[in-house]
């Protein structure tokens, strides 16, 4: 393999003109640069286009098993070293079975220890992370210690060793994502290896002689495979309005993450052929969800995303998964009732009236839903865009995806299309069932619950003061803002005295206040993260 290794550069730091130490089993493309003293483990994957400069701050070490993913940038400064599991000194260390993904940057003093993954576009720099850790994607990691097995949710700038410390721990589902990702790039390095040996390529090519079809899926309808009336109704709506029609199938790792994979195109028009490539990929993916697409040739988007197929179904398909409700209305349908159904009772009189006043007011509305975990972290994950003008089938379509995340938190999110910001999040359903439409008060608070959500009398609910004491023992600060009714409608809030405090009930009684101060008009709660300086809360209190 034609390897871009390159001598370091004499510089007044260094003139030892060191070279790269690549071990024989070691898959190093032709389009990476590596540069200086850089050690290179057995069995490690540098992918195309990354950057292993140690030619200011220096050495590196790479350990076994290890990858290295397209567009990586691994750099360091002339002074600072860490510490090797080796108790030499080094700029930049990553330890073994060690997944740098793509675009992130590692620049030393930096270590990064064994079994890591660190996600796209993230930094590291001037720290540690420990054995075990995932941090996912668009993360700052700086001058701090990651301790070992703690769970990094994307986003995340971490720049003080507190917020280092209350990381949550790693769960087993991403230690499975991690090893799976060391699994398959060492495939890929395999791979790469045997694409540049002649007797290695030899007998697959043979074989791919031999089976000029074997890439070829040919479909038929699978015996006990049958489609609901309801799955047929809406291939045959989406072939009547010109649209392609595809499938998507994941295992239960990949439906947590988001990463579905493609069954085999369906180019056919045709219903029956395209009902029966359908079922021959569900067949094939039996044990696994699998999801129909709608697609807009023309304008290259999707129009319907709907799952017809869950781990656990038994022949009988039909549409009872989510949807992705578009705002044409001619392919929306809610997920788990008909288009012009109304809420079965799990919302909330209050959720009702929201939802009706969002849609009243021109706000598009969508949720979001987070495991205790994310929580946490707040680290929602988007659900389904509920694009639709109708209430009933918003109240549906909520409904719909309440049920698909049963024992998972699920907020409603109040969104201004022109102003490209939210107006409103509102918890609908919590771990133990939905949010009920009088929120018992807490039992230590002394303060009268009202019998909504949006308090009208000055008072707080027993929902409001759960929120607060929430945001409270999470170490966030409490805010509140005020607006008239042709103020709300512009989204010209106006801050309320500010609340220093973060003693519960100093905080309620400071609430209280500005609802008193400014009833007759809109008063909503903020949560905010002072260090990261960001709002993690707006939530509507007092309505007129």
């Amino acid at each position: 393999m034609a390897v871009r290794n390159v001598a370091a550069p004499p510089t007044p730091w260094s003139k030892n003109l060191a070279e790269p130490k690549i071990h024989d089993t070691a898959f190093v493309h032709s389009f990476s640069n590596i540069i200086g003293d850089v050690y290179i483990g057995s069995n490690v994957m540098i992918a195309p286009g990354t950057s292993i400069r140690a030619d200011e701050g220096t050495p590196f070490y790479i350990g076994e098993g290890s990858n290295i993913q397209d567009g990586v940038v691994i750099h360091g400064l002339e002074k600072g070293r860490v510490t090797g599991d080796d108790d030499k000194s080094y700029s930049v260390w990553v330890g073994k079975n060690t997944s740098l993904t793509h675009m992130s940057l590692i620049h030393g003093p930096a270590y990064v220890g064994e079994d890591c993954f660190i996600g796209f576009r993230s930094t590291v720099f001037n720290a540690r992370v420990g054995n075990g850790c995932i941090v996912m994607m668009h993360v700052l990691i700086k001058d701090v210690e990651i301790p070992p097995g703690k769970y990094v949710p994307s986003g995340a700038i971490i720049t003080n060793q507190k917020q280092a410390d209350r990381l949550p721990d790693v769960q087993d589902s991403d230690v499975e994502f991690a090893t799976h990702v060391i699994g398959i790039n060492d495939a890929l390095r395999a791979g790469y290896r045997c694409a540049e040996n002649i007797a290695c390529l030899a007998p697959i090519r043979n074989e791919q002689t031999k089976n000029p079809n074997m890439t070829q899926t040919k479909y038929s309808t699978p015996a006990g495979t049958q489609l609901s009336s309801t799955l047929a109704d809406s291939i045959r709506n989406l072939l009547a309005q010109g649209y392609s029609v595809g499938a998507e199938h994941a295992d239960a790792r990949r439906f947590r993450t988001g990463s579905w994979r493609t069954c085999g195109p369906i180019s056919s028009t045709r219903e029956s052929e395209v009902i029966a490539a359908l079922s021959a990929c569900m067949a094939e993916h039996q044990g696994e969800y699998v999801r129909l697409i709608g697609i807009d040739t023309k304008a290259k988007r999707r129009v319907l995303e709907e799952i017809v197929q869950r781990p656990g179904d038994n022949g009988s398909n039909g549409s009872n998964g989510a949807k992705t409700f578009q705002s044409n209305g001619k392919v929306a349908q809610a997920g788990h009732h008909n288009a012009g159904s109304v809420s079965s009772g799990k919302l909330s009189a209050e959720t009702v009236a929201q939802v009706r006043s969002l849609l009243a007011q021109g706000y598009k509305v969508g949720t979001e839903h987070a495991d205790a975990r994310r929580f946490r972290t707040s680290s929602w994950q988007s659900g389904a865009s509920l694009q639709v003008r109708n209430e009933s089938e918003a109240l549906a379509a909520l409904e719909a995806v309440m049920n698909q995340y049963p024992g998972e938190y699920v907020r409603l999110i109040g969104i201004d299309p022109k102003a490209k910001r939210r107006v409103v999040e509102e918890i609908i359903q919590r771990p133990d069932g939905p949010v009920g439409q009088s929120a018992k008060p807490a039992a230590t608070s002394g303060y009268k619950a009202a019998s909504t959500g949006a308090a009208s009398s000055g008072s707080l609910t027993g929902k409001t003061i759960d929120q607060i004491r929430n945001l409270l023992s999470q170490g966030y600060k409490i805010g509140t803002e005020h607006a008239d009714a042709r103020r709300f409608r512009t989204g010209s809030w106006s801050s309320c005295a500010p609340i220093s405090s973060n003693r519960e009930s100093e905080v309620i009684s400071a609430l209280e206040s500005c609802l008193k101060e400014h009833s007759g008009e809109y008063v909503r709660l903020l949560g905010i993260d002072s260090k990261a300086k960001r709002r993690v809360l707006e939530e509507i209190i007092q309505r007129p």
